[in-house]
């Protein structure tokens, strides 16, 4: 895997952290994080990143209204973008994928799985 630069969203300074932590066992990776979705385009505007980890509830923008607006944008329509959220409900999975999401993640977060699908996308040969 190369040196990926990686944006986590989520308003939960813990879980936030616990994402980082798991991340942080990922060799190269560059991680910065965001409290929100409108934290999170700000840093958008001004950093190119290779991976977005987004929960969908949250304050000022959730993280559906998010992917559709980082979709929307030429730079970032290829950007793999993980949602992580407590929202288990297929219809909210199934919004979020057709939005764009690349892969959706219910909570409580199992490391491995975090771990098995930012290496999946972030190095297309692993399948």
């Amino acid at each position: 895997m190369y040196a990926a630069k990686v944006l986590v969203v989520d308003d939960s300074p813990t879980m936030r952290q616990f994402i980082v932590f798991a991340l942080q066992r990922l060799p190269g990776l560059q991680i910065n994080e965001a409290g929100d979705g409108v934290s999170a385009l700000k840093q958008l505007s001004s950093e190119k990143y290779d991976l977005l980890l987004t929960d969908i509830n949250m304050p000022m923008m959730d993280g559906l209204q998010l992917v559709g607006l980082i979709r929307n944008d030429v730079l970032y329509a290829d950007l793999p973008i993980i949602v992580i959220t407590t929202e288990g409900a297929e219809v909210t999975r199934d919004r979020a994928l057709e939005i764009g999401a690349s892969e959706y993640i219910t909570k409580p977060l199992q490391t491995a799985r975090l771990i098995e699908v930012v290496r999946r996308l972030l190095d297309p040969e692993i399948r």
